[in-house]
């Protein structure tokens, strides 16, 4: 099975899309500070994943997901999601 996920900083409210065979292995490195593009923007929360049978569908999502249409479609279908964790930002300042 392989992944194409989106974990969001919360340091600066941006998404990181990847894919990946290994969700669990690659949250864990990425919470670590392992990877050097993710390890400034921790804490990074995962607020969506799609599993894939292939590696080659896995990685088509994400360079549609880091596109300009894919990036809409994103926004939008996380649009509750994200004004919740905002929400919840806000609250605790």
């Amino acid at each position: 099975m392989h992944y194409t996920d989106v974990p969001l900083s919360q340091r600066d409210g941006n998404w990181y899309i990847r894919a990946t065979g290994d969700l669990r292995v690659r949250l864990t490195s990425h919470g670590a500070g392992r990877v050097r593009s993710t390890a400034p923007r921790r804490p990074l929360s995962l607020v969506c994943y799609e599993a894939c049978l292939s590696a080659d569908d896995a990685y088509r999502r994400e360079r549609h997901l880091k596109s300009g249409r894919g990036g809409r479609y994103l926004r939008a279908r996380l649009a509750s999601s994200l004004a919740e964790l905002r929400a919840r930002k806000l609250e605790r300042r």
